[in-house]
């Protein structure tokens, strides 16, 4: 397995924990990242990697720190 689809699975998972810790949908996240729902569903699955600007938006969006979410993949990926 690459490593890069394990993290982007790793991130997507995280994204997931955090947007329902949240209380919000993915649509609703979709909504305040300015994303499409589709977009965040592939992220969340670890079918798609976001961009910088993309992830500090969805962080924005989440109230989470964008460092914290790499963090994750980072502890979690190798």
């Amino acid at each position: 397995m690459r490593g890069d689809a394990k993290g982007n699975r790793v991130l997507g998972r995280e994204i997931a924990k955090v947007r329902k810790r949240a209380g919000m949908s993915q649509e609703e996240l979709a909504f305040q990242a300015e994303v499409h729902p589709t977009y965040v569903s592939q992220l969340e699955r670890g079918l798609k990697s976001p961009t910088v600007n993309v992830l500090l938006r969805l962080a924005k969006a989440l109230k989470a720190s964008g460092s914290r979410l790499i963090a994750v993949v980072e502890r979690n990926s190798h």
